[in-house]
């Protein structure tokens, strides 16, 4: 087996951003959530025009886990103040850093990927500044509840999501940053 690599996504990445998108961002969607909400989702915001979009804003930075010359995961972090009311409200370290995504194709789940790329997100984010990273997750994805509770996120709030048109609940987590926990 390969070894998986983490490094900065570039932008000849946004074609197979876009493809792992697509397969990893309906699995962490609420069961009552329908394809048809998720495709629209997927085709917004997660297609590859955006990603290349994402690829060249000063206040994003995304992370690609690749083995094999192949995306196998993803995160993005988006640096400033949230835009989001209720997800403003809730965190309380600033400057902020939002992880804005965290997805691992199904076969890798459970080989840590998932710790390796937040841990390279966590170190950008820091290394920005920020004082506290936060990050929403849908409140019926317990699977990730574990790994950000596990990754030393904390739940402070809510926040709603659209998914298509419709409306889905949201937890908010954060985590501090502090200089003294960087790992490297």
């Amino acid at each position: 087996m390969t070894s998986v690599v983490i490094r900065r996504a570039t932008a000849a990445d946004a074609e197979s951003l876009a493809s792992v998108a697509a397969v990893t961002f309906p699995l962490a969607c609420p069961p009552g959530s329908t394809r048809e909400a998720q495709d629209a989702f997927i085709a917004v915001h997660l297609s590859e025009p955006r990603f290349a979009e994402y690829l060249v804003d000063p206040q994003r930075v995304l992370f690609v886990a690749e083995e094999g010359g192949e995306l196998v995961g993803y995160t993005m972090v988006v640096f400033g103040e949230p835009h989001d009311a209720d997800a403003a409200a809730a965190i309380t370290l600033r400057p902020a850093a939002e992880l804005s995504k965290c997805y691992v194709l199904p076969g890798h789940h459970g080989a840590g990927v998932s710790a390796r790329l937040m841990e390279a997100s966590i170190d950008a984010a820091r290394e920005a500044g920020a004082a506290g990273m936060w990050l929403g997750v849908n409140e019926e994805n317990e699977r990730a509840q574990r790994f950000y509770a596990k990754s030393g996120f904390e739940r402070v709030g809510v926040k709603h999501f659209l998914v298509g048109e419709v409306l889905e609940d949201d937890y908010v987590y954060e985590r501090a940053l502090a200089p003294e926990a960087a790992t490297r």
